[in-house]
């Protein structure tokens, strides 16, 4: 894979995700987890442990140096969506998560039961991260 002007995706940069109530902070075993580019393409599905967390997962990212002259107009992180469904919780898209390379990029889930929000059953909370100023 490679950026405009033909510099490669060479580094790797890792997400791990952490799911949990939002009344008391317990973890959430057993919500499913989308991890996606973009453009919508799956890069991994996995479910949360009994923890609330997943496995971390590698992610293709920009190297460090091709980032280093305000120039060369590349960012030096790689955008990826993340969504969450557990029965009797609200659904989460978590928008422009910025993954870094050699870096653990740590995204907490904060799942509202449905118990609490009747009228919401067939909504989602959506939360789109803005780039960071670089």
């Amino acid at each position: 894979m490679t950026l405009k002007g033909g510099l490669p995706l060479s580094a790797t940069g890792y997400i791990q995700v952490h799911a949990y109530t939002s009344n008391a902070r317990l973890p959430l075993q057993d919500v499913a987890v989308l991890i996606t580019d973009p453009n919508g393409n799956a890069i991994a599905m996995r479910t949360t442990d009994r923890s609330g967390l997943i496995e971390p997962v590698s992610i293709t990212v920009p190297d460090r140096s091709a980032s280093l002259s305000p120039e060369t107009g590349i960012v030096p992180f790689t955008n990826v969506n993340i969504y969450a469904r557990l029965e009797d919780f609200q659904q989460i898209e978590s928008e422009n998560v910025q993954v870094f390379a050699d870096t653990l990029t740590y995204q907490d889930l904060e799942m509202i039961p449905l118990s609490e929000l009747p009228s919401q059953w067939s909504k989602k909370e959506i939360f789109n991260t803005p780039p960071q100023n670089l």
